[in-house]
Protein backbone atom coordinates (compact mmCIF):
# COMPACT_ATOMS: atom_id res chain seq x y z
CA UNK A 1 0.00 0.00 0.00
CA UNK A 2 1.54 3.16 -0.93
CA UNK A 3 1.67 6.08 2.09
CA UNK A 4 -1.16 8.06 0.41
CA UNK A 5 -3.52 5.54 0.49
CA UNK A 6 -3.14 5.92 4.63
CA UNK A 7 -5.18 9.47 3.98
CA UNK A 8 -7.19 9.08 1.78
CA UNK A 9 -8.45 5.90 2.27
CA UNK A 10 -8.75 4.47 -1.10
CA UNK A 11 -6.40 4.22 -4.66
CA UNK A 12 -6.87 6.94 -6.89
CA UNK A 13 -8.88 3.89 -9.32
CA UNK A 14 -11.01 3.31 -6.50
CA UNK A 15 -13.57 6.24 -8.04
CA UNK A 16 -15.85 5.18 -10.93
CA UNK A 17 -17.04 9.01 -12.02
CA UNK A 18 -16.24 12.32 -11.31
CA UNK A 19 -19.48 12.33 -9.69
CA UNK A 20 -18.18 9.89 -7.26
CA UNK A 21 -14.89 10.92 -6.66
CA UNK A 22 -16.29 14.14 -5.31
CA UNK A 23 -18.98 12.94 -3.24
CA UNK A 24 -16.56 10.32 -1.56
CA UNK A 25 -13.00 11.63 -1.98
CA UNK A 26 -12.21 12.18 2.11
CA UNK A 27 -8.61 13.03 3.59
CA UNK A 28 -7.96 11.11 6.91
CA UNK A 29 -5.54 13.02 9.43
CA UNK A 30 -4.87 13.57 12.92
CA UNK A 31 -5.02 17.38 14.30
CA UNK A 32 -0.53 17.05 14.69
CA UNK A 33 -0.15 16.21 10.69
CA UNK A 34 3.47 17.20 10.24
CA UNK A 35 4.22 15.79 6.75
CA UNK A 36 8.40 15.54 7.63
CA UNK A 37 7.17 13.20 10.31
CA UNK A 38 4.23 11.41 9.10
CA UNK A 39 5.18 10.57 5.34
CA UNK A 40 9.17 11.48 5.30
CA UNK A 41 9.90 9.51 8.80
CA UNK A 42 7.48 6.36 7.86
CA UNK A 43 8.82 5.96 4.62
CA UNK A 44 12.50 6.34 6.24
CA UNK A 45 11.53 3.66 8.43
CA UNK A 46 9.63 1.17 6.54
CA UNK A 47 11.01 1.29 3.67
CA UNK A 48 14.47 3.38 4.06
CA UNK A 49 16.31 1.73 1.08
CA UNK A 50 13.33 2.80 -1.27
CA UNK A 51 15.17 5.92 -4.05
CA UNK A 52 13.59 9.24 -3.04
CA UNK A 53 15.47 11.53 -5.69
CA UNK A 54 18.15 11.64 -7.85
CA UNK A 55 20.33 14.45 -7.96
CA UNK A 56 22.51 15.90 -11.21
CA UNK A 57 24.34 18.79 -11.48
CA UNK A 58 24.77 21.35 -13.65
CA UNK A 59 27.45 20.05 -15.61
CA UNK A 60 25.83 16.55 -15.18
CA UNK A 61 29.56 15.60 -13.38
CA UNK A 62 28.32 14.54 -10.35
CA UNK A 63 25.48 12.86 -9.39
CA UNK A 64 23.76 11.90 -5.81
CA UNK A 65 20.96 9.32 -5.21
CA UNK A 66 18.98 9.96 -1.72
CA UNK A 67 16.69 7.14 -0.20
CA UNK A 68 13.91 8.00 2.11
CA UNK A 69 16.22 7.00 5.36
CA UNK A 70 18.87 9.43 3.65
CA UNK A 71 16.15 12.21 3.61
CA UNK A 72 15.11 11.17 6.91
CA UNK A 73 18.38 11.49 8.81
CA UNK A 74 19.69 14.89 6.51
CA UNK A 75 16.42 16.33 7.86
CA UNK A 76 17.24 15.52 11.65
CA UNK A 77 20.60 16.99 11.13
CA UNK A 78 19.25 20.31 9.78
CA UNK A 79 17.05 20.40 12.48
CA UNK A 80 19.16 20.04 15.26
CA UNK A 81 21.32 22.48 13.38
CA UNK A 82 18.72 25.14 13.45
CA UNK A 83 17.42 24.92 16.46
CA UNK A 84 21.00 25.08 17.81
CA UNK A 85 21.63 28.35 16.28
CA UNK A 86 18.35 29.62 17.69
CA UNK A 87 15.55 28.42 15.28
CA UNK A 88 12.00 27.70 16.85
CA UNK A 89 8.53 27.21 16.26
CA UNK A 90 6.70 30.24 14.53
CA UNK A 91 10.18 31.85 13.52
CA UNK A 92 10.46 32.79 9.63
CA UNK A 93 13.47 31.52 7.51
CA UNK A 94 13.87 32.14 4.05
CA UNK A 95 15.07 29.48 1.54
CA UNK A 96 17.10 30.87 -1.83
CA UNK A 97 19.05 27.82 -2.47
CA UNK A 98 18.07 27.45 -6.41
CA UNK A 99 18.01 23.35 -7.14
CA UNK A 100 20.27 22.52 -4.36
CA UNK A 101 19.75 19.08 -2.50
CA UNK A 102 20.05 21.31 0.75
CA UNK A 103 16.71 22.77 -0.15
CA UNK A 104 15.48 19.79 0.59
CA UNK A 105 17.13 18.82 3.57
CA UNK A 106 16.03 22.76 5.04
CA UNK A 107 12.45 22.44 4.40
CA UNK A 108 12.06 19.43 6.47
CA UNK A 109 13.82 20.01 8.73
CA UNK A 110 11.84 23.78 9.14
CA UNK A 111 9.31 21.61 9.02
CA UNK A 112 9.69 19.42 12.09
CA UNK A 113 10.85 22.15 14.18
CA UNK A 114 7.50 23.72 12.91
CA UNK A 115 9.28 26.76 12.05
CA UNK A 116 8.07 29.57 8.99
CA UNK A 117 9.57 28.82 5.16
CA UNK A 118 9.87 30.95 2.48
CA UNK A 119 10.79 30.17 -0.79
CA UNK A 120 13.09 32.66 -2.48
CA UNK A 121 14.44 33.04 -6.07
CA UNK A 122 18.50 33.81 -6.42
CA UNK A 123 17.56 36.50 -9.33
CA UNK A 124 16.21 39.09 -6.33
CA UNK A 125 18.20 41.95 -5.73
CA UNK A 126 18.93 44.31 -3.06
CA UNK A 127 15.72 46.46 -2.50
CA UNK A 128 13.73 42.57 -3.15
CA UNK A 129 15.43 41.17 -0.38
CA UNK A 130 14.52 44.18 1.45
CA UNK A 131 11.03 43.96 1.47
CA UNK A 132 10.62 40.21 1.78
CA UNK A 133 12.51 40.19 5.08
CA UNK A 134 11.13 43.35 6.44
CA UNK A 135 7.63 42.60 5.08
CA UNK A 136 7.87 38.89 6.46
CA UNK A 137 9.43 39.24 9.90
CA UNK A 138 12.67 36.92 8.48
CA UNK A 139 14.54 35.88 11.25
CA UNK A 140 17.00 33.51 9.10
CA UNK A 141 18.20 33.32 5.54
CA UNK A 142 20.02 30.02 4.25
CA UNK A 143 21.59 31.57 0.83
CA UNK A 144 23.17 29.66 -2.13
CA UNK A 145 27.04 30.28 -2.28
CA UNK A 146 26.36 29.65 -6.16
CA UNK A 147 26.43 33.40 -7.41
CA UNK A 148 25.66 36.37 -6.53
CA UNK A 149 22.71 36.19 -4.24
CA UNK A 150 24.50 36.97 -0.98
CA UNK A 151 25.91 40.10 -2.72
CA UNK A 152 22.34 41.04 -3.44
CA UNK A 153 21.35 40.40 0.13
CA UNK A 154 23.91 42.51 1.54
CA UNK A 155 23.51 45.48 -0.61
CA UNK A 156 21.31 47.38 1.28
CA UNK A 157 22.18 46.47 4.33
CA UNK A 158 20.88 49.81 5.97
CA UNK A 159 17.29 48.99 4.87
CA UNK A 160 17.02 45.98 6.84
CA UNK A 161 14.58 46.75 10.38
CA UNK A 162 16.11 43.85 12.28
CA UNK A 163 19.06 41.65 12.32
CA UNK A 164 19.13 38.79 10.40
CA UNK A 165 21.31 35.04 10.67
CA UNK A 166 22.93 34.51 7.57
CA UNK A 167 23.84 31.32 6.18
CA UNK A 168 25.67 30.81 3.11
CA UNK A 169 26.11 27.04 1.09
CA UNK A 170 28.95 25.65 -1.05
CA UNK A 171 31.65 26.87 1.51
CA UNK A 172 31.67 30.15 0.49
CA UNK A 173 33.10 33.42 2.45
CA UNK A 174 30.26 35.62 1.91
CA UNK A 175 32.22 38.44 3.54
CA UNK A 176 31.11 39.68 7.06
CA UNK A 177 27.93 38.02 9.32
CA UNK A 178 27.81 35.03 6.76
CA UNK A 179 27.78 31.29 8.18
CA UNK A 180 28.63 28.40 6.79
CA UNK A 181 25.59 26.16 6.31
CA UNK A 182 27.38 23.00 5.16
CA UNK A 183 30.11 22.56 7.85
CA UNK A 184 27.31 22.94 10.46
CA UNK A 185 24.63 20.74 9.26
CA UNK A 186 27.51 18.13 8.51
CA UNK A 187 28.33 18.71 12.74
CA UNK A 188 24.71 18.17 13.70
CA UNK A 189 23.72 14.79 14.62
CA UNK A 190 20.98 12.93 12.94
CA UNK A 191 18.93 11.99 15.72
CA UNK A 192 15.99 14.14 16.33
CA UNK A 193 12.92 13.29 18.71
CA UNK A 194 9.34 15.38 17.70
CA UNK A 195 8.83 17.91 20.14
CA UNK A 196 5.60 17.22 22.59
CA UNK A 197 3.02 20.02 23.88
CA UNK A 198 3.30 23.94 22.50
CA UNK A 199 6.55 22.81 20.81
CA UNK A 200 4.81 20.10 18.35
CA UNK A 201 2.74 21.57 15.72
CA UNK A 202 -0.81 21.39 14.73
CA UNK A 203 -2.43 21.04 10.99
CA UNK A 204 -3.56 25.03 11.71
CA UNK A 205 -0.05 26.28 12.45
CA UNK A 206 1.88 28.69 9.98
CA UNK A 207 3.87 26.26 7.78
CA UNK A 208 4.67 28.11 4.26
CA UNK A 209 4.73 32.05 3.62
CA UNK A 210 4.92 32.74 -0.06
CA UNK A 211 5.44 36.36 -1.33
CA UNK A 212 2.73 36.65 -4.83
CA UNK A 213 3.20 39.48 -7.15
CA UNK A 214 -0.15 41.26 -8.00
CA UNK A 215 -1.07 44.79 -9.92
CA UNK A 216 -0.89 46.85 -6.83
CA UNK A 217 1.75 47.61 -4.51
CA UNK A 218 4.67 45.11 -3.22
CA UNK A 219 4.47 41.69 -3.22
CA UNK A 220 1.43 39.89 -1.00
CA UNK A 221 1.77 37.61 1.71
CA UNK A 222 0.14 33.93 1.51
CA UNK A 223 0.56 31.64 4.19
CA UNK A 224 -0.20 28.30 4.10
CA UNK A 225 -0.66 25.91 7.00
CA UNK A 226 0.74 22.15 7.89
CA UNK A 227 -2.57 20.55 5.95
CA UNK A 228 -1.05 22.25 2.71
CA UNK A 229 0.77 18.88 1.83
CA UNK A 230 -2.25 16.97 1.93
CA UNK A 231 -3.59 18.93 -1.00
CA UNK A 232 -1.06 18.13 -3.14
CA UNK A 233 -1.91 14.22 -3.31
CA UNK A 234 -4.44 15.71 -5.77
CA UNK A 235 -1.56 17.01 -7.36
CA UNK A 236 1.05 14.78 -7.42
CA UNK A 237 -0.70 11.20 -7.16
CA UNK A 238 -3.78 11.97 -9.59
CA UNK A 239 -3.12 14.58 -11.91
CA UNK A 240 0.89 13.68 -12.29
CA UNK A 241 -0.24 10.00 -11.69
CA UNK A 242 3.55 9.44 -10.14
CA UNK A 243 4.81 6.20 -10.59
CA UNK A 244 5.59 4.34 -7.37
CA UNK A 245 9.06 3.48 -7.68
CA UNK A 246 9.34 5.44 -10.67
CA UNK A 247 11.19 8.85 -11.26
CA UNK A 248 8.86 11.74 -11.81
CA UNK A 249 10.23 15.46 -13.16
CA UNK A 250 8.75 18.45 -12.46
CA UNK A 251 10.90 21.35 -13.72
CA UNK A 252 11.43 24.36 -11.54
CA UNK A 253 13.45 26.36 -9.40
CA UNK A 254 12.54 25.99 -5.63
CA UNK A 255 12.13 29.85 -5.33
CA UNK A 256 8.85 29.21 -6.65
CA UNK A 257 5.79 27.19 -4.78
CA UNK A 258 6.13 25.45 -8.46
CA UNK A 259 8.55 22.90 -6.59
CA UNK A 260 6.35 22.45 -4.32
CA UNK A 261 3.48 21.27 -6.58
CA UNK A 262 6.13 18.72 -8.17
CA UNK A 263 8.97 17.81 -6.31
CA UNK A 264 8.28 16.78 -3.00
CA UNK A 265 4.66 16.38 -1.09
CA UNK A 266 2.27 15.03 -3.91
CA UNK A 267 5.09 12.71 -5.45
CA UNK A 268 6.29 11.50 -1.98
CA UNK A 269 3.14 10.74 -1.41
CA UNK A 270 2.76 8.22 -4.29
CA UNK A 271 6.38 6.95 -3.13
CA UNK A 272 8.06 8.16 -6.67
CA UNK A 273 11.48 9.47 -6.62
CA UNK A 274 12.23 12.82 -8.37
CA UNK A 275 14.02 13.87 -10.31
CA UNK A 276 16.47 17.16 -9.58
CA UNK A 277 18.70 18.80 -12.44
CA UNK A 278 19.93 21.97 -11.29
CA UNK A 279 20.38 23.34 -15.46
CA UNK A 280 21.87 26.96 -15.38
CA UNK A 281 19.67 27.68 -18.73
CA UNK A 282 16.89 25.83 -20.08
CA UNK A 283 17.82 24.02 -23.49
CA UNK A 284 14.86 21.48 -25.17
CA UNK A 285 17.31 19.25 -26.38
CA UNK A 286 19.05 18.56 -22.78
CA UNK A 287 16.10 18.21 -21.42
CA UNK A 288 15.36 15.43 -23.54
CA UNK A 289 18.45 13.57 -23.28
CA UNK A 290 17.74 14.13 -19.63
CA UNK A 291 14.36 12.19 -20.17
CA UNK A 292 15.95 9.58 -22.28
CA UNK A 293 18.93 8.90 -19.98
CA UNK A 294 17.43 8.76 -16.67
CA UNK A 295 14.25 7.02 -17.66
CA UNK A 296 11.90 9.81 -16.59
CA UNK A 297 8.43 8.30 -15.46
CA UNK A 298 6.27 10.98 -15.62
CA UNK A 299 7.08 14.70 -16.36
CA UNK A 300 5.44 18.06 -15.73
CA UNK A 301 6.97 21.51 -17.45
CA UNK A 302 4.76 25.08 -18.85
CA UNK A 303 3.48 25.22 -22.08
CA UNK A 304 6.56 27.17 -22.91
CA UNK A 305 9.40 24.46 -22.32
CA UNK A 306 6.92 21.99 -24.24
CA UNK A 307 7.35 24.77 -27.04
CA UNK A 308 11.06 24.87 -26.89
CA UNK A 309 11.55 20.95 -26.71
CA UNK A 310 9.07 20.90 -29.68
CA UNK A 311 12.04 22.59 -31.89
CA UNK A 312 14.11 19.49 -31.36
CA UNK A 313 13.47 16.24 -33.21
CA UNK A 314 11.89 14.47 -30.38
CA UNK A 315 11.05 11.15 -32.40
CA UNK A 316 14.86 10.51 -32.22
CA UNK A 317 14.97 10.07 -28.06
CA UNK A 318 13.77 7.00 -26.54
CA UNK A 319 11.29 8.46 -24.41
CA UNK A 320 9.24 4.99 -23.77
CA UNK A 321 9.65 5.44 -19.90
CA UNK A 322 8.07 8.25 -19.91
CA UNK A 323 3.61 7.42 -19.29
CA UNK A 324 2.20 10.90 -17.94
CA UNK A 325 2.10 14.47 -18.96
CA UNK A 326 1.28 17.38 -17.28
CA UNK A 327 1.86 21.05 -17.77
CA UNK A 328 0.49 24.66 -15.90
CA UNK A 329 1.64 27.82 -15.72
CA UNK A 330 -0.32 29.49 -18.73
CA UNK A 331 -2.88 28.32 -20.96
CA UNK A 332 -1.56 25.38 -22.95
CA UNK A 333 -2.10 25.98 -26.97
CA UNK A 334 -3.81 23.04 -28.93
CA UNK A 335 -1.01 23.02 -31.44
CA UNK A 336 1.63 22.40 -28.84
CA UNK A 337 -1.08 19.82 -27.34
CA UNK A 338 -1.22 17.99 -30.87
CA UNK A 339 3.03 18.45 -31.79
CA UNK A 340 3.62 16.45 -28.50
CA UNK A 341 1.16 13.73 -28.91
CA UNK A 342 2.21 13.39 -32.39
CA UNK A 343 6.04 12.91 -31.61
CA UNK A 344 5.75 11.19 -28.64
CA UNK A 345 2.18 9.29 -28.55
CA UNK A 346 1.24 10.98 -25.17
CA UNK A 347 -1.35 13.33 -24.21
CA UNK A 348 -0.68 16.52 -22.22
CA UNK A 349 -2.79 17.22 -19.23
CA UNK A 350 -3.10 20.66 -18.19
CA UNK A 351 -3.92 21.82 -14.61
CA UNK A 352 -5.00 24.94 -12.99
CA UNK A 353 -4.20 26.01 -9.47
CA UNK A 354 -2.58 29.20 -8.02
CA UNK A 355 0.41 30.24 -5.76
CA UNK A 356 -3.00 30.41 -2.98
CA UNK A 357 -3.95 26.82 -3.57
CA UNK A 358 -3.05 23.61 -4.69
CA UNK A 359 -4.53 21.48 -7.80
CA UNK A 360 -7.93 22.86 -8.14
CA UNK A 361 -9.22 22.05 -11.91
CA UNK A 362 -7.48 19.69 -14.03
CA UNK A 363 -7.91 16.27 -16.20
CA UNK A 364 -6.89 13.74 -13.38
CA UNK A 365 -8.46 10.31 -14.39
CA UNK A 366 -7.71 7.63 -16.49
CA UNK A 367 -11.15 7.37 -17.82
CA UNK A 368 -11.41 11.53 -18.48
CA UNK A 369 -9.54 12.63 -21.62
CA UNK A 370 -7.67 15.86 -22.23
CA UNK A 371 -9.13 18.29 -24.22
CA UNK A 372 -6.75 20.50 -26.01
CA UNK A 373 -7.97 24.24 -24.75
CA UNK A 374 -9.58 22.71 -22.17
CA UNK A 375 -8.01 22.67 -18.29
CA UNK A 376 -10.59 20.14 -17.15
CA UNK A 377 -12.60 19.70 -14.28
CA UNK A 378 -12.83 20.66 -10.56
CA UNK A 379 -10.91 18.45 -8.65
CA UNK A 380 -12.23 16.56 -5.57
CA UNK A 381 -11.76 18.68 -2.34
CA UNK A 382 -12.49 21.50 -4.40
CA UNK A 383 -16.04 23.05 -5.17
CA UNK A 384 -15.08 25.44 -8.07
CA UNK A 385 -17.60 27.67 -9.65
CA UNK A 386 -17.88 30.69 -12.44
CA UNK A 387 -19.14 33.70 -10.99
CA UNK A 388 -20.49 36.97 -12.49
CA UNK A 389 -19.68 39.97 -10.82
CA UNK A 390 -22.48 39.76 -8.54
CA UNK A 391 -21.39 36.43 -7.05
CA UNK A 392 -24.08 34.65 -9.51
CA UNK A 393 -23.34 31.28 -11.59
CA UNK A 394 -22.43 32.09 -15.46
CA UNK A 395 -24.30 29.80 -17.56
CA UNK A 396 -22.39 27.71 -19.68
CA UNK A 397 -20.50 29.08 -22.53
CA UNK A 398 -20.63 32.97 -20.19
CA UNK A 399 -17.12 34.09 -19.09
CA UNK A 400 -16.64 34.52 -15.57
CA UNK A 401 -14.52 34.47 -12.16
CA UNK A 402 -13.28 31.45 -11.47
CA UNK A 403 -14.31 31.10 -7.29
CA UNK A 404 -14.08 28.47 -4.73
CA UNK A 405 -16.14 28.03 -2.18
CA UNK A 406 -15.43 28.08 1.82
CA UNK A 407 -18.05 27.77 4.51
CA UNK A 408 -15.74 28.87 7.39
CA UNK A 409 -12.15 29.00 8.05
CA UNK A 410 -12.00 24.96 9.48
CA UNK A 411 -14.86 23.66 6.17
CA UNK A 412 -12.56 24.82 3.46
CA UNK A 413 -10.33 23.42 0.60
CA UNK A 414 -7.59 21.09 1.54
CA UNK A 415 -4.65 23.51 0.08
CA UNK A 416 -6.33 26.97 -0.04
CA UNK A 417 -4.62 29.77 1.15
CA UNK A 418 -4.90 30.74 5.29
CA UNK A 419 -4.65 34.52 4.74
CA UNK A 420 -3.39 37.33 3.19
CA UNK A 421 -0.61 39.41 4.82
CA UNK A 422 -1.54 38.09 8.20
CA UNK A 423 -4.12 40.47 7.80
CA UNK A 424 -8.57 39.97 8.18
CA UNK A 425 -9.33 42.62 5.92
CA UNK A 426 -6.93 41.99 2.99
CA UNK A 427 -8.14 38.10 3.46
CA UNK A 428 -11.50 39.25 3.15
CA UNK A 429 -11.48 41.01 -0.48
CA UNK A 430 -10.43 37.81 -1.76
CA UNK A 431 -12.17 35.52 0.07
CA UNK A 432 -16.08 36.73 0.90
CA UNK A 433 -19.77 35.97 0.41
CA UNK A 434 -18.70 32.02 0.56
CA UNK A 435 -16.15 32.06 -1.76
CA UNK A 436 -12.44 32.92 -2.85
CA UNK A 437 -12.07 34.89 -5.41
CA UNK A 438 -9.03 33.22 -7.71
CA UNK A 439 -8.91 36.82 -10.32
CA UNK A 440 -8.79 34.44 -13.52
CA UNK A 441 -11.67 33.95 -15.92
CA UNK A 442 -13.10 31.23 -17.47
CA UNK A 443 -16.50 29.57 -19.18
CA UNK A 444 -17.98 26.47 -18.92
CA UNK A 445 -18.28 24.60 -22.66
CA UNK A 446 -21.17 22.51 -23.55
CA UNK A 447 -19.11 19.55 -21.74
CA UNK A 448 -19.08 21.22 -18.76
CA UNK A 449 -15.42 21.61 -18.95
CA UNK A 450 -13.62 24.83 -17.92
CA UNK A 451 -11.75 26.85 -20.35
CA UNK A 452 -8.93 29.66 -18.99
CA UNK A 453 -9.34 32.85 -20.46
CA UNK A 454 -7.30 35.61 -18.57
CA UNK A 455 -6.53 37.16 -15.74
CA UNK A 456 -9.46 39.82 -14.56
CA UNK A 457 -6.13 41.86 -13.48
CA UNK A 458 -3.15 43.08 -14.72
CA UNK A 459 -0.43 39.89 -13.44
CA UNK A 460 1.44 39.05 -16.80
CA UNK A 461 1.83 35.08 -17.02
CA UNK A 462 5.13 34.64 -18.91
CA UNK A 463 7.42 31.87 -19.31
CA UNK A 464 5.33 30.30 -16.00
CA UNK A 465 6.34 33.35 -14.22
CA UNK A 466 3.65 35.29 -12.64
CA UNK A 467 4.84 39.23 -13.39
CA UNK A 468 3.38 42.22 -11.01
CA UNK A 469 3.80 45.55 -13.62
CA UNK A 470 4.26 47.97 -10.56
CA UNK A 471 7.57 46.14 -9.45
CA UNK A 472 8.82 46.72 -12.63
CA UNK A 473 7.18 50.35 -12.90
CA UNK A 474 8.68 51.00 -9.68
CA UNK A 475 12.39 50.23 -11.11
CA UNK A 476 11.52 52.52 -14.56
CA UNK A 477 10.53 55.45 -12.98
CA UNK A 478 13.78 55.82 -10.85
CA UNK A 479 15.37 56.07 -14.30
CA UNK A 480 15.89 59.34 -15.30
CA UNK A 481 14.51 59.12 -18.40
CA UNK A 482 11.13 57.45 -17.70
CA UNK A 483 8.39 60.64 -16.93
CA UNK A 484 5.74 57.41 -16.98
CA UNK A 485 5.10 54.07 -17.73
CA UNK A 486 2.56 51.75 -18.52
CA UNK A 487 3.66 47.65 -18.09
CA UNK A 488 1.79 44.98 -19.63
CA UNK A 489 1.32 41.45 -21.37
CA UNK A 490 1.78 41.08 -25.34
CA UNK A 491 0.48 37.48 -27.16
CA UNK A 492 3.96 35.85 -27.40
CA UNK A 493 4.32 32.86 -29.62
CA UNK A 494 6.89 30.97 -27.04
CA UNK A 495 6.16 32.84 -23.49
CA UNK A 496 2.11 33.16 -23.80
CA UNK A 497 3.39 36.61 -22.87
CA UNK A 498 6.32 38.90 -23.35
CA UNK A 499 6.80 41.93 -20.96
CA UNK A 500 5.87 45.48 -22.90
CA UNK A 501 6.65 48.59 -21.02
CA UNK A 502 5.07 51.73 -22.56
CA UNK A 503 6.88 54.81 -21.71
CA UNK A 504 6.66 58.86 -21.70
CA UNK A 505 9.89 60.19 -21.95
CA UNK A 506 11.26 63.24 -19.61
CA UNK A 507 11.74 66.22 -21.35
CA UNK A 508 15.53 66.32 -22.50
CA UNK A 509 15.56 62.47 -24.14
CA UNK A 510 14.93 60.72 -26.65
CA UNK A 511 13.30 57.30 -28.10
CA UNK A 512 16.41 55.32 -29.55
CA UNK A 513 17.35 51.73 -29.60
CA UNK A 514 20.33 53.03 -27.37
CA UNK A 515 17.93 53.90 -24.53
CA UNK A 516 15.80 50.97 -24.80
CA UNK A 517 18.69 49.01 -24.06
CA UNK A 518 19.52 51.23 -21.31
CA UNK A 519 16.26 50.81 -19.89
CA UNK A 520 16.20 47.30 -20.01
CA UNK A 521 19.48 46.80 -18.73
CA UNK A 522 18.39 49.16 -15.90
CA UNK A 523 15.83 46.52 -15.11
CA UNK A 524 17.81 43.52 -14.96
CA UNK A 525 20.38 45.39 -12.97
CA UNK A 526 17.46 46.50 -10.02
CA UNK A 527 15.04 43.47 -9.70
CA UNK A 528 14.85 40.12 -10.80
CA UNK A 529 16.07 39.70 -14.88
CA UNK A 530 12.89 37.84 -16.24
CA UNK A 531 11.15 40.59 -15.07
CA UNK A 532 12.61 42.93 -17.68
CA UNK A 533 10.76 44.44 -21.37
CA UNK A 534 11.34 42.58 -23.48
CA UNK A 535 9.27 45.09 -26.20
CA UNK A 536 9.75 49.00 -25.22
CA UNK A 537 7.07 51.50 -26.99
CA UNK A 538 7.42 54.98 -26.71
CA UNK A 539 4.21 57.52 -26.41
CA UNK A 540 3.45 60.94 -25.92
CA UNK A 541 0.50 59.93 -23.46
CA UNK A 542 -0.94 57.19 -21.98
CA UNK A 543 -4.32 56.05 -21.97
CA UNK A 544 -6.25 56.86 -18.73
CA UNK A 545 -9.61 57.30 -17.02
CA UNK A 546 -11.40 60.23 -15.59
CA UNK A 547 -9.45 60.16 -12.30
CA UNK A 548 -5.93 59.98 -13.77
CA UNK A 549 -5.44 55.90 -13.19
CA UNK A 550 -3.45 54.42 -16.10
CA UNK A 551 -5.75 52.07 -18.34
CA UNK A 552 -3.89 48.84 -18.95
CA UNK A 553 -6.31 47.33 -20.27
CA UNK A 554 -6.64 49.72 -23.58
CA UNK A 555 -2.63 49.25 -24.28
CA UNK A 556 -3.39 45.48 -23.76
CA UNK A 557 -6.56 45.80 -26.47
CA UNK A 558 -4.81 48.10 -28.89
CA UNK A 559 -1.50 45.46 -29.05
CA UNK A 560 -3.80 42.75 -29.04
CA UNK A 561 -5.59 43.91 -32.26
CA UNK A 562 -2.05 44.51 -33.81
CA UNK A 563 -0.95 41.27 -33.45
CA UNK A 564 -4.65 39.65 -35.00
CA UNK A 565 -3.84 41.80 -37.97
Amino acid sequence: MAIYEKFVGATRDDFLSLKDAQANYTLKYRDDFNFAYDVIDVLGTEKPDKLAMVWLSADKSVEKRFTFRDMMLASNKAANYFKYMGIKKGDTVMLTLKRSYYFWFCILGLHKIGAVVVQATDMLKGKDYVYRCNAGNIKAAVITGDGSATEYFDEMQEGYDHPILKFVTKHKDAGEGWIDFETGFEMASDQWQRPTGDEDTTVNDTMLMAFSSGTTGYPKIITHNFKYPLGHIMTGVFWHRVVDGGLHFTISDTGWLKSLWGKIYGQWFGESAVLVYDFDKFDGADILGVLEKYKVTTFCVPPTMYRMMLLNDVKKYDLSSLTHCCTAGEALNPEIYNKWLEATGLKIYEGFGQTETTLCIATIYPWTEPVPGAIGLPVPGFDVHILDSNDQSCPRGTTGEISIRVLSRDRKACGLLDTYNFSKEDTKKAMHDGFYHTGDTAYRDERGLFRYVGRNDDVIKSSGYRIGPFEIESVLLEHAAVAEVAVTGVPDPIRGFAVKATIVLAKGFQASDELTKELQTYVKTNTAPYKYPRIVEYVAELPKTFNGKIKRNAIREKDLENTLQ
